[in-house]
């Protein structure tokens, strides 16, 4: 026989307005309403690997100069990769420039040529404004910097990737940055034991390099290992 026990008034009220402050606080937040976690209990997404903890990953190899680096290996500059209409530049010029600053126009199947705009140069801290980037000069003075440069990937590995691969390296848009054109061509083929940015920007730029040679699973060399880790430490 079932038995029906009595409970006090107020133990049942508390225990309903106790479900709906649940319910509550589980389907609003901040006055927006939100679903249900289907799976409260999954656990959070880790964070990425600390970037000194990636560089130890990193094969370390005697530095080599390869006599046979082939910038058409890399298939041509800023081809449209990410099927968007525009090419890579374009893409990166839009991406880096102070917010509203820029002047864009419809070309071909792109819709952000990109024309004119205002750039802080991450290298070197410089602010970069231009008024007609179909200006040859004013072209030339921002350019678009692989991070870790193409010479420097294939000397690191890439020489053994397919075209393709090649190819999707030279246009990862993670892996490049809008920077001051006369910056960019003192920075070459630099590796960071060569070449370094102001020293504030150091940290940043050393944990994109890491990032970027553990991505694609290019070596380092002593020095560079040496100079990257003085590089964090400013982090």
């Amino acid at each position: 026989m079932i038995r029906f026990v009595r409970l006090p008034l107020l133990i049942v009220v508390a225990t309903v307005f106790s479900a709906s402050a649940c319910s509550i606080n589980t389907l609003s937040v901040e006055g927006q309403t939100k679903e249900p976690d289907p799976s409260p209990t999954a656990s959070p997404a880790p964070p990425p690997a600390k970037p000194a903890k990636l560089l130890s990953k990193l094969r370390v190899t005697e530095r080599r100069q390869p006599d046979d680096y082939d910038r058409d290996a890399f298939g041509s500059p800023w081809s449209d990769t990410d099927g968007n209409g525009c090419n890579q530049r374009d893409d990166v010029l839009l991406r880096d420039a102070v917010p509203g600053s820029t002047t864009v126009a419809q070309q071909d199947g792109c819709d952000h040529d990109v024309l004119a705009g205002t750039w802080i140069d991450p290298y070197t801290g410089k602010t970069l404004t231009f008024d007609d980037l179909k200006n040859l000069s004013q072209a030339q003075a921002i350019q678009i910097d692989h991070v870790v440069p193409l010479a420097e990937a294939w000397a690191s590995g890439a020489d053994t990737w397919s075209d393709d691969e090649r190819r999707k390296y030279a246009n990862d848009l993670s892996e490049l940055l809008a920077v001051d054109g006369p910056t960019n061509a003192s920075k070459g083929d630099g590796d960071p034991a060569a070449w370094r940015p102001r020293k504030d920007y150091q940290c940043a730029y050393a944990r994109r390099w890491i990032r970027t040679k553990y991505r694609y699973d290019l070596t380092v060399d002593p020095s560079e290992v040496n100079a990257l880790r003085e590089m964090l430490g400013y982090c």
